[in-house]
């Protein structure tokens, strides 16, 4: 455990941080989750609008360094060939 005043407080915002963090990326599976959903439904039109709603979300949160932007990248990739296979 943290002895200096200095290091508390150093634990307690890391900690707050962790939950932010957490939350963030709870944020990115759900709406990588939403577009896989409409993938497997089987309506392109509605999995391509939940796409251009997530693809919002996961660059967002690439751009605040919770994932690295080439993970990022990739699951949009994914995602979107996925979409265009539907055809």
């Amino acid at each position: 455990m943290a002895n200096s005043a200095q290091a508390r407080k150093r634990a307690k915002q890391a900690e707050k941080q962790r939950g932010h963090n957490m939350s963030l990326r709870s944020e990115l599976r759900t709406a990588i989750k939403q577009v896989v959903k409409a993938i497997e439904a089987g309506d392109k039109a509605a999995a391509q609008a939940v796409f251009s709603k997530s693809t919002g979300v996961v660059d967002s949160i690439a751009d605040k360094k919770i994932i690295h932007k080439n993970k990022a990248a990739r699951h949009k990739s994914r995602l979107s060939a996925a979409i265009k296979a539907m055809a």
